[in-house]
């Protein structure tokens, strides 16, 4: 078993969406018409860019948060995401463990504060 960090270096999101241009066509139509959906998407960016207010709280947290596609995500992250996106994961030094939950991000219906607030109150465990 692992030993689980005291705390994080950095926060990695990762979307349920890909990083193609298709990818960010079809999710941003998809999500237009109620096809398609990412609680992530929804805390990060509003309708054509990233939300200005997620950048100030994701500045606020102890550990620097960057994100990532589901095609784009380094495969250390994706092995620890087992396939279930969105997620935000923790990283200390080479490991990740999963700190958020797609249900956890999504009962913050879209506010970057109410992410920001989950995040602070992260305590690793297993």
């Amino acid at each position: 078993m692992t030993e689980v960090p005291a705390r994080y270096d950095v926060f990695v999101g990762i979307y349920d969406a890909d990083a193609t241009l298709w990818g960010e066509v079809s999710y941003w139509l998809g999500a237009r018409l109620g096809t398609r959906h990412c609680s992530l998407c929804d805390v990060t960016h509003g309708l054509f860019r990233r939300k200005a207010e997620w950048d100030r709280c994701a500045a606020s947290l102890a550990a620097p948060f960057t994100s990532y596609h589901r095609n784009d995500a380094p495969p250390a992250a994706l092995e620890a995401a087992e396939g279930s996106f969105p997620v935000v994961l923790g990283r200390s030094g080479s490991v990740h463990h999963v700190v958020l939950t797609g249900d956890q991000i999504a009962s913050c219906n879209g506010s970057p504060e109410a992410l920001a607030s989950l995040l602070r109150d992260v305590r690793p465990g297993p």
